[in-house]
């Protein structure tokens, strides 16, 4: 069966969830939540991709996400990598995490951006007995519920940094605490009375959208996405670095020369933190990157993969990583 579109343009919005491989957990202890939640962070700060809204689950999770660049395949490769390898680490496991790819839905935020937001946050209480709670005892436990971007939309006190919550408070009159509250009773009504599932809308073509906005979609970008090999994604970030900096970056902070850092031979771990760094801050493709450094462009892209993989494993690869992020 052929993979469903991915449909990628700057300033996109998407429904994205996970499901655990057969069905099973994907977080053991609230460890593993709040570095699920660190590698988010992370992850969106690498690829300007905006957190609308979240909540983690036993066996998945829900992610409300805007584009900018238009790279939802490479943030949620970036990311959903980054969390199994600290997961399989961690408890010591192998193999996949995750049942297959990540499903996503591309959102028409004009339309539906307020009944998304509340599909993912009314999620704790659909599953197992809080289903038959009464409606306050619902109303205090979404409001408890700690590993849900809900209780941030409601204070300002415990909101995460990396959260946006203006577009969607800018429906109930802003970021105050009337906009707050009445957020809150919108929520409410979807446990007070049976409201459509917004993704419901989408099933079959991938959009939760209006007719109008449908239409739109397929004839701006279905047939250019079935055309090419892959979306095209703005992969260059605004504000990039000279590769020579980069490159003198690299080597002071693995102490090795710059010539031996660039020989094709080398197979230090300064390499492949070199394209990756290439690839973030200098705004390179993945080909340039590979003909800088005289090998394939596919070569660039396991080399970067291991990276990912090895940061989950080795803390102090990380913090030297980030060490290099602070200093580019």
């Amino acid at each position: 069966m052929a993979r469903p579109l991915r449909i990628e343009y700057e300033n996109a919005y998407y429904h994205v969830t996970c499901r655990g491989n057969s069905g099973q957990d994907i977080f053991s202890t609230d460890g593993d939540r709040s570095k699920f939640l660190d590698l988010l962070s992370r992850s969106r700060d690498i690829y300007q991709t905006e957190i609308l809204a979240y909540v983690l689950m036993s066996n998945h999770f829900h992610l409300f996400v805007k584009t900018p660049l238009g790279n939802l395949q490479e943030f949620m490769r970036h990311f959903n990598i980054c969390y199994t390898s600290y997961y399989n680490w961690k408890h010591g496991r192998r193999g996949h995490l995750y049942q297959g790819r990540y499903k996503s839905f591309l959102v028409d935020s004009d339309n539906y951006l307020q009944e998304v937001s509340r599909y993912i946050h009314l999620n704790p209480i659909r599953v197992g007995l809080r289903s038959s709670i009464t409606r306050d005892e619902k109303k205090r436990y979404l409001r408890s519920y700690p590993w849900s971007s809900y209780g941030d939309y409601l204070s300002e006190g415990r909101r995460r940094s990396f959260l946006e919550v203006e577009e969607v408070l800018a429906y109930f009159g802003g970021d105050t605490a009337k906009g707050r509250r009445d957020y809150e009773e919108f929520v409410m009504e979807g446990v007070s009375r049976k409201v459509p599932n917004p993704l419901e809308k989408g099933a079959g073509h991938g959009i939760i959208g209006t007719e109008g906005f449908i239409k739109k979609i397929r004839g701006q970008y279905v047939q250019s996405t079935l055309e090419s090999r892959e979306v095209p994604a703005v992969k260059r970030i605004l504000a990039q670095v000279e590769p020579e900096k980069i490159i003198g970056v690299i080597s002071e902070s693995f102490k090795v020369e710059k010539e031996e850092l660039l020989r094709k031979g080398y197979k230090g771990v300064g390499r492949g933190v070199l394209m990756e760094m290439l690839y973030r801050y200098g705004g390179m493709k993945q080909n340039e990157i590979g003909e800088l450094l005289g090998i394939d462009y596919s070569a660039v892209s396991v080399m970067r993969k291991r990276l990912l993989e090895l940061q989950g494993k080795n803390r102090k690869l990380l913090a030297l990583i980030e060490k290099v992020e602070k200093r580019l």
